[in-house]
């Protein structure tokens, strides 16, 4: 590509509008920025703030898109350790500012300026995006783009979350929910040697939740959570994946001795937990925000070894519109990803 070329774009004009596919001009990437051939971008749940116009600092019209997996096709100035060609992906962090305390310390995904694709700049519902080195994590052989795209952010959210929780190989860790996070939540607690259960709602996902590699499953339709994850001893980890506040919140007393809810799916209603609650067995409750691009790699790495993928369903880049409100309707299975055929 050079930089009088053109690609394909999928587009949201103004907040809550519709997608257009449209043609852009190819930038050619700055100091410090690579350019990369999208493959696959996945559909995250989260891209309907960034189209909402809810995510500070976006500007439209905008191009979502941060589940990003394709090849390097040019490399601007000041980059090193990167060739053309090589596999890689972005996820939700898309860089930060390199000099505030969180970055000083390898949180950059906690960054006051951290950069989103799709927010802070175009992101990878289209042909070509340009990012900046710092966002890139390599692809392990074995993967392909399709199953490395939701690993960028749905993958590494519930990984990262589970690895750095008190939990250790044995322990019963439970996931809330079976839909693009906790589909992925049940396989890696699995593989990572807890004790897993699977909680959600309806007696039609039991097989499912044996199929991803959960021992047990929870019907919180005809049971309640806690008394069910107490029956076992209590919880020493709770990954709440869902965007219900009442079904977390009901997971609290499920928890065993110092156990652990932790948030990642984002719902906008309080919780309804009492400090009794917390205080007696020292529980603790807390959000969990995806993870830099080291984490992204290390995230990919561990599926290619352990077999863990995202099970998708793949649309054309085109189709953009329709895949993101079958995502929004509950109806995807379970991850969207839109495919270029680059």
């Amino acid at each position: 590509m050079s930089s009088s070329a053109m690609h394909r774009s999928m587009q949201v004009a103004q907040p809550g509008g519709d997608m257009s596919l449209v043609q852009v001009d190819t930038p050619e990437p700055g100091p410090g920025q690579v350019r990369v051939t999208v493959e696959a971008s996945g559909v995250c749940h989260s891209d309907a703030m960034i189209i909402a116009g809810h995510l500070p600092g976006t500007t439209f019209p905008v191009t979502p898109g941060h589940e990003i997996a394709g090849r390097i096709d040019a490399i601007g100035d000041n980059v090193t350790g990167w060739a053309v060609g090589d596999r890689v992906a972005v996820g939700w962090y898309g860089g930060s500012c390199g000099h505030c305390d969180a970055c000083r310390e390898g949180d950059g995904v906690l960054c006051p300026e951290i950069q989103v694709p799709g927010a802070a700049y175009a992101g990878g519902f289209a042909d070509a995006v340009v990012v900046p080195a710092v966002a890139l994590a390599a692809i392990p052989d074995g993967v392909t783009a399709v199953e490395a795209a939701p690993l960028a952010c749905a993958g590494v959210t519930v990984y990262n979350a589970l690895r750095r929780s008190s939990a250790r190989s044995g322990d019963t860790v439970a996931v809330l929910g079976l839909g693009g996070l906790g589909h992925l939540g049940v396989q890696f607690a699995s593989k990572m040697g807890f004790d897993t259960v699977a909680m959600a709602r309806g007696p039609e996902k039991a097989p499912l939740a044996h199929k991803l590699g959960a021992s047990h499953y929870i019907d919180s339709a005809i049971e309640k959570p806690a008394d069910a994850l107490q029956a076992r001893g209590g919880a020493k980890v709770v990954l709440a994946t869902v965007t219900n506040a009442a079904a977390m919140s009901a997971t609290v007393d499920g928890l065993g001795r110092r156990g652990e809810l932790i948030v990642v799916g984002v719902a906008m209603e309080p919780l309804d937990i009492t400090a009794l609650q917390l205080v007696g067995g020292a529980k603790r409750v807390y959000g969990h925000a995806s993870g830099n691009a080291v984490d992204i790699q290390d995230t990919m790495r561990f599926a290619a070894q352990s077999g863990v993928r995202a099970w998708t369903e793949e649309v054309p880049l085109e189709e953009a519109g329709a895949a993101f409100q079958k995502m929004l309707s509950g109806q995807a299975r379970f991850r969207m990803v839109l495919t270029t055929g680059n």
